[in-house]
């Protein structure tokens, strides 16, 4: 698992369980123990989800932001990567940044 050694297994399926009807965020990244992790912790959770390497999580890397934690899990719909992208996008540029990733976690 891409999460091994920052994020422990069972509390990445109660997390993802719980995502399965809808996604909160603020839910989600309390559940799966990344809010309670360290700064670089937090990081190293950025580097994973951002799939094209380019320093930022853009809108398909979100829509596929629950894959990154399990094989097989559900895309997020288009309204959830909407809303999930609003709320981390401070500077308004369409995508997410390292900094702007841990404000998000640890909102």
């Amino acid at each position: 698992m891409a999460f091994a050694g920052v994020l422990n297994d069972a509390d990445i399926t109660k997390a993802l369980d719980e995502s399965k009807d809808a996604f909160d965020y603020k839910k989600f990244f309390k559940t799966c123990g990344l809010a309670g992790k360290s700064a670089d912790d937090v990081k190293k959770a950025f580097y994973i989800i951002d799939q094209d390497k380019s320093g930022f999580i853009e809108e398909d890397e979100l829509k596929l932001f629950l894959q990154n934690f399990k094989a097989g899990a559900r895309a997020l719909t288009d309204a959830e990567t909407k809303a999930f992208l609003k709320a981390g996008d401070v500077d308004g540029d369409g995508k997410i940044g390292a900094d702007e990733f841990s404000t998000l976690v640890k909102a």
